[in-house]
């Protein structure tokens, strides 16, 4: 299992998942056969009110009722969801802010592994 800090700023931040093998169990989409990862309900709740979370997925878009109840079933909260995403990389690209060096972050984790990430604000940062 990959164990990671971060330092980030005290601004808001967007938090993108994947979600099958980084959120749910990786399954093939199998419908009614989800199950949450461990650790994942729990570091989803840990992310601040004011960041933004979107998940993205290459499931069907005909799978949207489905997996919504099941996230929100499971108090896996999320602000937005794509339906229909290529299977390929998810890339990032993303301006600097002047005094602020870094402003993205991408992380790859093992499939269905539990999330090990601590995350720390910096107000110098």
């Amino acid at each position: 299992m990959m164990s990671t800090e971060l330092e980030l700023s005290t601004l808001g931040h967007t938090w993108i998942f994947d979600l099958d093998g980084t959120v749910l169990k990786h399954n093939g989409y199998r419908e009614g056969g989800d199950r949450v990862l461990d650790g994942a309900k729990e570091f989803i709740s840990s992310i601040p009110p004011k960041d933004m979370i979107i998940i993205v997925t290459a499931r069907e878009e005909k799978y949207r009722d489905l997996t919504e109840g099941f996230l929100k079933a499971n108090g896996i909260r999320y602000d937005h969801i794509i339906f229909d995403a290529p299977h390929g990389e998810r890339i990032l690209i993303n301006d600097r802010k002047p005094g602020i060096e870094r402003m993205s972050i991408g992380l790859t984790v093992e499939r269905n592994a539990p999330i090990d990430i601590r995350v720390k604000e910096n107000p110098d940062f």
